[in-house]
């Protein structure tokens, strides 16, 4: 291949869309435009072919003709990591981790073999989206991943500051399935007491209908919890940024948008301790409550309402961890995963 030839063709394999809402298509479409510059990029469901998006370039390029893959999620984009693998072998393939990837799938496959591990395998580089799963994955595949932190935009802090008989204003974001553990939150929320004066807003699609069906109740018996089903990304963000504390349940993750978005708004976080989690906000993060547990959630609630010291901490730690989601390092840590895929490719 002369790359001095033609402009490099990158396609991203992605198992979402625009009507999933998730995670996952946050990444695809924001990837896709940061290397939307450098040739031609297109959003892929399938290689060689399905679904196609043009993002830069001819619209009737052909995916079956580029230079790179990168695969995201090593479970559901497998297939195309195969078929990209049976054409050219590991040149110009990368394979992006997901949480379940990480943190459900890989641990549940036998030793040596199962779809993430091959996956990985067939890949030239690998990626993750926190530090901290460099140190999850098997031995064999550290040497060849690298960690690509995600990136939003950042959004004026305001003012988060506690007045004597002011409610706290807490903001779950996760849709009701089990890997989020929205029972934690409503189990929390039964905890405190309306006169608490802690009222927590649950954002989230109803994914899972008795999920949805316990939020209903959750919402009938305390009136300081509420459901407020999907929203839009842009209410989302500004729901994140006028809440004093983003409270992040979650039973597995690979690196959440919402804590980066929350972070990058001036909103500290109160969030399970989980790997994900601890990948983004850092070890020694004051904000953490255990996995499942609620009444710690419900006490590390009514600590961060009445501690200004701690709230002042937690906002000065997130802070600090914001720069690591600036788009700037995220579109040049892309830039050179592509650039390192097509020397050797």
């Amino acid at each position: 291949m002369n790359q001095s030839s033609r402009p490099p063709h990158v396609v991203i394999a992605t198992p979402a869309w625009a009507d999933a809402n998730n995670g996952n298509w946050q990444t695809a479409r924001r990837w896709a435009r940061h290397l939307a510059g450098s040739g031609i990029v297109q959003l892929i469901d399938h290689w060689p072919g399905g679904r196609v998006m043009p993002v830069s370039g001819p619209s009737d390029a052909r995916p079956s003709q580029a230079d790179v893959l990168i695969a995201l999620h090593a479970r559901r984009s497998a297939d195309a990591v195969r078929a990209w693998h049976e054409v050219h072998g590991a040149h110009g393939l990368a394979v992006v981790l997901t949480g379940t990837d990480l943190y459900k799938d890989l641990p549940a496959e036998a030793a040596g073999a199962g779809t993430v591990y091959r996956s990985l395998e067939r890949a030239f580089i690998a990626v993750v989206l926190q530090d901290q799963a460099l140190q999850d994955l098997p031995r064999e595949f550290q040497r060849k991943t690298r960690v690509i932190f995600q990136s939003t935009t950042a959004r004026r802090s305001l003012d988060k500051s506690m007045r004597p008989g002011q409610d706290l204003r807490a903001i779950m974001v996760g849709h009701l399935r089990e890997e989020k553990d929205p029972r934690t939150l409503q189990r929390a929320a039964a905890l405190l007491r309306p006169e608490d004066g802690i009222r927590i807003a649950h954002i989230g699609s109803a994914l899972d209908p008795a999920l949805a069906s316990l939020a209903q109740v959750a919402q009938s018996a305390c009136p300081h919890y509420r459901w407020r089903g999907a929203r839009t990304h842009e209410q989302t963000r500004r729901l994140i940024q006028r809440a004093h504390v983003l409270v992040h349940t979650s039973r597995l993750e690979g690196g959440a948008h919402v804590i980066m978005e929350a972070l990058r708004s001036g909103t500290p976080v109160l969030a399970s301790r989980i790997a994900g989690n601890i990948g983004m906000l850092g070890a020694g993060y004051e904000g953490y409550f255990e996995v499942g547990d609620a009444r710690g959630l419900a006490q590390a609630l009514q600590r961060f309402k009445h501690d200004a010291a701690l709230r002042t901490r937690l906002t000065e730690q997130c802070r600090l961890r914001a720069t690591l989601f600036d788009p700037t390092n995220e579109a040049a840590g892309l830039r050179a995963l592509v650039q390192d895929l097509l020397q050797r490719a």
